[in-house]
């Protein structure tokens, strides 16, 4: 069996190596978002063995995304440091480029989650999971603005990483459910803090490191001959989660939870709910009622919204309004409903002699949904990954990660609950709200497990 000292040292000797596979890796992802662009278009039928624009399709929607959010619970964000061609990308970029200090705009908490939202939306909009031209256009386009970031911020470093990438954020909220960790053994106190000196590109305070949220694992912290320093070390999966007081709950990260759970779920049940064509039919019938908002019935720019008129799919204004808007009422409705049981359990809990403030029990405490989120990711946006397996099989694996994520969720709000000092007999009351939160989102995303 592999030791971990040994998984340590071949990474720690062969780092060097790795912008080998991230050339190999960013070739790949030109080859799958682009290539179908010249292809003709798939047969009805056709396979990921039969057809490359079905492959390329499968590849994305199918492993890549659904495997690189699983991914996080048994390795953290690998991903992020070994394969992402983007952010790579962004620091070959950064070595020729002026390398201006980073913007404080740049370093607002709230960027990543406006690019999300901005990239979640586009992906709708512009059918990027049945679209080659989607695709190549949300992909390509993030690339290359992660390339331009990288070019003109930072001094070898990945802003773009670190404050800007559209998935970074909610990667690094489930990488501390991960197993993995890359520990301070010397650590100082204080918390862990935000520094542009040092290896670390995602700027970490190497000193101070508590967290695993920033880190993307590229082993340049790690020397397995010192005494000191960062180690590899492996934990129990939800362990910092457990003990979020001592590893920087941030609230922010809470609210994106809940935004990211509630928006991703508006992106498959438009799709889905017979209710939502209801309303585009009503609303475009209002809208030849009355001159002023006849423009809803006109198609929209390309670049925004499907055009593809030999497969009759040309959106119109009508229909880019009630994607984000059905989206964004979706996260708002999510984040409501979860921040509201949220609230009532950091009620609950001090009112059974609980020791936080409501604002850090409130922030703890939300951090119980992020296995519920996470399976939900995984099962509504990711289902391409289950159809290999059948509508039985499928939908029976759907159903138990789910029951998994639920479980999870249940044991981290009792633990999170311990944390603040409750008794196994008072931490009951105030685990209901959470388990109904947990439920209410299982049960938002059952299409998606049983079908309609």
């Amino acid at each position: 069996m592999i030791s971990l000292a040994a998984v340590e040292a071949f990474f720690a000797r062969h780092r060097e190596h790795l912008r080998i596979v991230h050339a190999a890796m960013f070739l790949g992802f030109l080859a799958i978002i682009l290539v179908p662009l010249f292809l003709p278009a798939a047969e009805r039928k056709a396979g990921p063995l039969d057809s490359y624009v079905v492959f390329a399709n499968y590849a994305l929607w199918g492993l890549w995304f659904p495997l690189v959010f699983l991914s996080v619970i048994f390795t953290g964000r690998s991903w992020c440091g070994v394969f992402c061609p983007m952010g790579a990308a962004a620091e070959w970029g950064n070595k020729i480029g002026p390398q201006w200090a980073i913007p404080r705009w740049l370093r607002w908490e709230g960027a990543p989650v406006v690019s999300f939202l901005v990239i979640t939306i586009l992906g709708q909009t512009l059918g990027v999971r049945d679209h080659a031209s989607g695709a190549a256009e949300v992909f390509g386009g993030t690339m290359a603005v992660a390339i331009v970031t990288g070019f003109f911020f930072g001094r070898k470093k990945r802003a773009w990483c670190r404050h800007a990438c559209p998935i970074g954020l909610l990667l690094g909220v489930f990488s501390r459910l991960g197993a993995v960790d890359f520990r301070q053994r010397n650590l100082q106190s204080g918390g862990e803090g935000y520094t542009e000196r040092g290896p670390c590109p995602t700027m970490i305070d190497l000193a101070r490191k508590t967290e695993s949220r920033h880190c993307i694992e590229c082993f340049r912290c790690v020397n397995p001959q010192a005494k000191g320093g960062i180690h590899l070390a492996l934990r129990r999966p939800g362990d910092e989660v457990e003990k979020i007081r001592q590893r920087h709950a941030n609230i922010v990260e809470v609210w994106f939870l809940f935004m990211a759970t509630g928006i991703a779920l508006g992106g498959f049940l438009w799709l889905v709910l017979p209710q939502f064509q209801d309303l585009r039919q009503d609303l475009g019938e209002w809208a030849m009622d009355h001159d002023r908002w006849s423009w809803l019935l006109e198609a929209g720019p390309a670049w925004l919204m499907s055009h593809h008129p030999d497969q009759r799919e040309v959106f119109l204004w009508l229909d880019f309004t009630m994607i984000s808007g059905f989206m964004l009422a979706s996260m708002v409705a999510m984040a409501a409903l979860l921040g509201g049981v949220t609230a009532l359990a950091a009620v609950l809990s001090r009112a059974m002699g609980g020791d936080a403030g409501f604002v850090q029990s409130f922030t703890e405490l939300g951090y119980q949904f992020a296995p519920v989120a996470m399976v939900s990711l995984v099962v509504g946006l990711g289902g391409k990954l289950f159809e290999p397996l059948g509508a039985d099989l499928g939908h029976g694996l759907k159903a138990a990660l789910f029951l998994l994520g639920l479980a999870w969720s249940l044991w981290l709000g009792w633990k999170l609950l311990a944390g603040q000092g409750l008794s196994p007999r008072r931490r009951l009351l105030p685990l209901l709200p959470g388990l109904a939160g947990s439920l209410a989102v299982a049960l938002s995303w059952s299409p998606a497990i049983f079908g309609l």
